[in-house]
């Protein structure tokens, strides 16, 4: 399906405006762990506060995607987006104070995420199924991911630059500007209202199988949260903090154009098999994490390359397995997860990196990416029983 049909959906404006809306989504992990270690000198805090700032943004997600589902993104978006500037604020001004405050200022920031990505995904899901036009939602996801990936491009890249420049509360000082503007975008363009009722005879969705995607998310949150510690301990071990948003940029410069060129995957290709081979891609790219420590930056830029087709094949089978019902609450919910497994790398590889240096930090990647690989295999089980039993049925 082309782009060029994508573009004519929706004005340009609301391209342009979401591309800077999900810069403090990107900038929020890594500015907390180098300006929470700036501030104490201590990976195991940076990575434990780190870890319940992600907690909280999966906590938070879930009530964003609830309401989504029965007032529109709009409010949502809008509220959270000035909410979450007001937070980052607070952050900075924290690491005058205490570990407990800050701690504390790092659980709101979190608890108050916008979730942009999750929320355009949204958008297009109301948009092309209220207007009989599904069959551009794939190339949407496309877009979305690689939008995304732009972002964990250019948000390091910020972090990396601002540090150097201003110091470790600089780029927390730009998340609550950035965040602060990115309620533009879902004021001007983002549909207010619900998407016209569900057909009663739509699918149940799957949960069984929708649990196990959630795990999938995780999985994958592990694999940022542990290549965000690891990053920052490597840049620390030598001598350059500012580097740190620089190696994790590579991590995303692959999987944009992994994710565009995802729109052209065979459409026969069924979506749980997809997640299956993407899981298997996802474990190789982060093994080469773990062996290619000595040339760290390429091995980065090529397990990026693995990340989107991972993320697009995971949220289209969410999307799928929801069955048309509470797709927002299922993605939120799903997407959740994601956090949940950030904060358990952030805290193991935060320790790891303590004990044996960024090298052993590196080590929770494969890792996670095995348990993805596990989800997979149990997702694609449960979609061939659940085809036979249909199949059975109509028979």
């Amino acid at each position: 399906m082309s782009y060029r049909e994508l573009v004519r959906a929706v004005p340009l404006p609301f391209f342009l405006l979401g591309l800077v809306a999900r810069l403090p989504s990107a900038v929020t992990p890594l500015a907390t762990l180098g300006l929470l270690h700036s501030a104490t000198g201590s990976f195991t805090f940076a990575g434990a506060a780190a870890a319940a700032q992600s907690l909280a943004t999966a906590a938070g997600g879930i009530g964003v995607g609830i309401v989504a589902d029965r007032l529109g993104p709009r409010p949502a978006g809008v509220a959270t987006a000035i909410l979450n500037a007001a937070c980052a604020a607070a952050l900075v001004a924290a690491t005058r104070l205490d570990r407990p405050m800050m701690a504390v200022a790092a659980i709101a920031l979190g608890l108050t995420q916008p979730a942009v990505g999750m929320l355009v995904r949204v958008h297009w899901t109301r948009l092309f199924r209220s207007t009989g036009r599904a069959e551009l939602l794939p190339t949407a996801l496309s877009y979305e991911t690689a939008a995304n990936e732009l972002g964990f491009v250019a948000g390091p890249v910020l972090v990396g630059l601002l540090t150097a420049a201003v110091g470790p509360a600089g780029p927390l000082g730009a998340v609550a500007l950035l965040t602060a503007g990115a309620a533009a975008p879902f004021a001007l363009y983002y549909s207010p209202t619900p998407p016209p009722g569900r057909p009663v005879e739509a699918p149940r969705p799957r949960l069984g199988p929708l649990a196990a995607m959630v795990v999938a998310a995780a999985a994958l949150g592990g694999v940022f949260g542990t290549v965000q510690t690891g990053v920052t301990g490597y840049a620390a071990e030598r001598g350059d903090p500012g580097s740190a948003g620089l190696l994790y940029a590579l991590l995303a410069v692959g999987s944009v154009a992994a994710g565009l060129g995802y729109a052209w995957v065979p459409a026969h290709i069924g979506a749980a098999l997809r997640y299956l081979l993407a899981s298997v891609g996802l474990l190789v790219g982060t093994a080469g994490l773990a062996i290619g420590h000595a040339d760290l930056p390429v091995a980065i830029a090529v397990a990026g390359v693995t990340i989107a087709p991972y993320m697009i094949a995971a949220y289209s089978l969410t999307e799928h397995l929801s069955g048309g019902r509470g797709t927002a609450a299922a993605l939120m919910v799903v997407n959740a997860g994601g956090p949940l497994g950030a904060a358990a790398a952030q805290t193991i590889a935060g320790r790891a990196a303590d004990a044996g240096g960024s090298a052993a930090a590196f080590l929770v990647a494969p890792a996670a990416a095995g348990v993805a690989l596990l989800a997979a295999g149990a997702v694609l089980v449960a979609e061939r029983r659940h085809q036979g039993v249909r199949r059975t049925a109509n028979w």
